[in-house]
């Protein structure tokens, strides 16, 4: 008992005295005010998306909206897969040799985010080249330095980047107006606010823009062909078929040689020849050179006897027919995919596989009159 009284003196003691223990400090603290207001935006006004002009159509804004946005994601998985593999990268090392990875980053940069405020991405054809036969679109030069116009014929033949590595195509042997994608980034480096008047066309071709990667690498970085390649190539590696890809291997030219050799020799003999005129695709050059990727041929009834007289075997004929015949399949299917018509093309496709031979021959015939490819003259064999 004693103890605790002494305890609760002691405590009684405390509180009394607590008030005077007590000490209150004022503590100032000073808010930056907001920074005055100057008008100055840095980045007012810039756009980095293409412009497309009112010339275009519904349907051409929305397939050519799609291409645009498809060529920037091919551009920037290439510009991606630089900064993370680096330059001893094997795909790199293919295209662009021990040059810099600098300024490949750069272009790719430049098609995802410069500015693309003065560029017109137009339907009109103001220049009157559109009805040339095979064009798919063209560079404006002198008239609109900063414009490019794309033809009726781009419209129906480019495929959207969901298709990479469909369709039959392989980098090595395809070409690289398949796809939107590329075939816009190609354009896209004609134009002198993203490439600046630096990419050029030293080498041209699968077989001659990986040579030049040995031979030249300061040249890769700035060939427009390097640049499209190889990003259609690590697109395919990275996401289309991941690990795997469509790099493929340059086929043999022998089999096209001996149909060329049969064309000239039927005409020389007055036989009578079979003539597929299909589309080329052309376009202006920045130093006004046209070039033309033809997906024409021409050749003669007696193409296919003088091709087996050189070697060419009906099996690897009839196994060609049917590659080219699976390719034209998926082509077709993926018209629906592209219009947004399908909810997927694999149903499909494996459906028309199943249930409809005899239409996909049919097909493959009515093609013999618009595009005019070799297949057709296969089909000529088979018939």
């Amino acid at each position: 008992m004693k103890t605790f009284v002494i305890a609760s003196l002691t405590l009684g003691q405390l509180a009394a005295a607590a008030p005077q223990m007590i000490q209150y400090m004022t503590v100032t603290s000073t808010v930056p005010s907001s920074p005055a207001q100057t008008g100055y935006q840095w980045n007012t006004g810039v756009r980095t998306d293409f412009p497309i002009h009112s010339s275009c159509n519904n349907t051409e804004r929305a397939l050519l909206t799609k291409g645009l946005n498809d060529a920037k994601a091919l551009a920037q998985q290439a510009k991606d897969h630089i900064l993370l593999r680096g330059r001893e990268d094997a795909h790199y090392k293919k295209y662009f040799g021990n040059a810099s990875t600098a300024e490949a980053v750069g272009w790719y940069d430049r098609i995802v985010n410069a500015d693309k405020t003065p560029n017109w991405f137009r339907c009109d054809d103001p220049d009157d080249k559109c009805e040339q036969s095979g064009w798919g679109g063209y560079w404006r030069g002198e008239n609109a330095t900063e414009e490019t116009n794309i033809c009726p014929l781009s419209f129906l033949a480019r495929m959207p980047l969901e298709g990479m590595c469909g369709y039959g195509y392989d980098v090595a042997n395809g070409e690289m107006n398949v796809y939107w994608a590329s075939d816009l980034i190609h354009r896209m480096l004609h134009l002198p606010n993203i490439a600046e008047g630096l990419v050029d066309h030293f080498a041209d071709g699968y077989e001659n823009v990986t040579e030049l990667a040995q031979t030249s690498p300061n040249e890769t970085t700035r060939n427009s062909e390097t640049l499209q390649l190889f990003a259609l190539d690590v697109y395919g590696f990275d996401v289309a078929y991941p690990g795997e890809g469509c790099a493929g291997v340059v086929r043999s030219t022998s089999s096209s040689s001996a149909a060329a050799s049969a064309t000239s020799s039927a005409s020389a003999s007055g036989s009578a020849s079979a003539t597929a005129s299909g589309a080329s695709a052309c376009q202006t050059m920045a130093n006004g050179m046209v070039m033309c990727q033809s997906a024409a041929v021409s050749v003669s009834a007696s193409a296919t006897t003088s091709a087996a007289a050189t070697g060419t075997s009906d099996a690897a004929t009839r196994e060609r027919f049917t590659a080219d015949l699976n390719f034209e399949k998926s082509r077709r299917d993926s018209w629906g995919v592209a219009a947004g018509m399908l909810p997927t093309g694999r149903t499909h496709a494996n459906r028309i596989l199943t249930d409809s031979s005899t239409a996909d021959l049919n097909f493959e015939k009515s093609r013999r009159d618009t595009q005019g490819l070799w297949i057709m003259i296969m089909l000529m064999r088979i018939d």
